[in-house]
């Protein structure tokens, strides 16, 4: 048997077969006596059959099946012996004049190859890494919702000032239709607001979504709309009044912090305020890698500009998951697919270059933490070490799970080298700064 590849070009290659007689005689000779004992020919006894008959009738699906075993143990050999890097899977080529009856027998396959091309992680950019702050306004905000979380809400007969609604918002040309809680003072201007005063269950207020909160984006909450919809959504919607009611505030006492984070850990009101401060800016820490990861990406991906065998691995997609694609859906698929397969490439090859690898013990490590911020979101504070051991231990017993948290892993790890090689600007802004900073506005 012979195996060579033949180059294509960069990214596309040839893999080519040739099997010869001896590679599958002795095996396909095997097959065919093992099939006499059991063979039917008519005008023979079961086992009497002659062996060229058995061969006649057997013979050539059995060879089928032999060569294709040999060819397939050869291609994998082949392959890891010669670590190629490929993307996806080989493809048999169709061959018109391909016959089995040939002694001798040709298989081509194609294949396409990971790109290369240099990665400089120190290149120039225009990144910035977003530190943000919890003002007193957003803070202050914070404890007047704990302390409506936590106060005696009341029924009332008609919207006041202090008011929360409970209602629905909707608006038939634009597929608007939402359920949702609101307090009168989310409005942008008190001329809004003032249209809910004295108004009662059943009532309906109409309003304009232009300028109706000080951040357009609030309207993908409040009207569950899509981000594009938001930026110059000026049209009119109605809301139904459903429930009206007041809440009588909790007090800010000792009784209150100590629901909030157990006995004797808050004692004052401005413990509570420095705790909801670290608090939030812990989930702001995360908002903002979440945003770095995310231009850090588009950053990598507009800058290291390589080929991809892009026909072939349309061609691959048709057969590749467990539904069969039409090449139409196959190219929906790779232009969806395209731009997490360059930065794929990219992580591996950064984390590569700095001999950057994911062991286990990474793998535990990021687990058990994620773990105890979950639980510590559920209260659970300080959960004993048995305790994250066996949640964490369950959790890695699971392949997908074990594989969703790889990912996340080799993200950190990738955030954590481009900080360290590409140094992006810091910069300190409050949560109302950074959300117009990624919006533009």
């Amino acid at each position: 048997m012979d195996i060579k590849r033949v180059a294509i070009d960069a990214v596309n290659e040839t893999i080519v077969v040739h099997v010869v007689h001896m590679d599958y005689k002795g095996q396909v000779q095997k097959r065919i006596n093992e099939k006499m004992p059991l063979a039917t020919v008519k005008g023979f006894r079961k086992g009497q059959v002659p062996k060229d008959l058995v061969a006649k009738q057997y013979g050539r699906n059995i060879k089928i099946d032999e060569v294709n075993k040999v060819v397939d143990l050869a291609l994998t050999r082949y392959l890891q012996s010669e670590r190629i890097n490929m993307l996806g899977t080989p493809l048999p080529k169709n061959n018109e004049n391909f016959s089995w009856d040939e002694e001798e027998l040709v298989f081509e396959y194609e294949i396409g190859l990971a790109p290369s091309f240099d990665l400089d992680l120190e290149a120039p950019n225009n990144i910035t890494k977003y530190h943000i702050v919890a003002d007193d306004k957003f803070i202050d905000e914070q404890v007047v919702r704990i302390q409506k979380q936590f106060g005696k809400p009341f029924p009332q007969d008609e919207v006041a000032t202090n008011s929360d609604l409970t209602g629905t918002f909707t608006n038939e040309e634009n597929n608007i239709n939402n359920t949702t809680t609101i307090a009168l003072d989310i409005f942008a201007d008190a001329t809004t607001a003032a249209k809910f005063i004295g108004k009662k269950v059943g009532d309906v207020v109409t309003i304009n979504t232009k300028g109706l909160f000080e951040d357009d984006h609030q309207l993908m909450d409040v009207l569950k709309v899509s981000h594009d919809q938001v930026h110059g959504l000026a049209v009119d919607v109605d809301f139904t009044i459903e429930a009206i009611n007041g809440v009588e505030l909790a007090d800010l006492n000792q009784e209150l912090f100590d629901r909030l984070f157990g006995a004797g850990t808050v004692n004052s009101f401005e413990e509570l305020k420095a705790n909801i401060k670290a608090d939030v800016e812990k989930q702001f820490e995360q908002q903002s890698e979440s945003q770095l990861m995310n231009d850090v990406t588009e950053f990598l991906i507009e800058n290291n500009k390589f080929d991809l065998p892009a026909a072939f691995l349309k061609k691959w997609l048709q057969s590749a998951g467990e539904k069969q694609l039409s090449p139409e859906e196959a190219e929906i698929e790779y232009a969806r697919s395209e731009k997490g397969l360059r930065f794929q490439l990219i992580e591996g090859k950064a984390l590569a270059q700095s001999d950057i690898k994911i062991n286990f013990e990474d793998l535990k490590t990021f687990t058990t933490n994620a773990i105890r911020q979950q639980m510590a979101q559920f209260g659970q504070t300080n959960p004993t070490p048995e305790e994250v051991e066996g949640i964490v231990a369950r959790v890695l017993s699971n392949q997908e799970e074990v594989k969703r948290l790889s990912e996340q892993v080799v993200k950190q790890k990738m955030l954590e080298l481009f900080q360290q090689k590409a140094n992006p600007t810091v910069k300190v802004v409050t949560y109302a700064q950074f959300v117009k900073e990624m919006y533009g506005e």
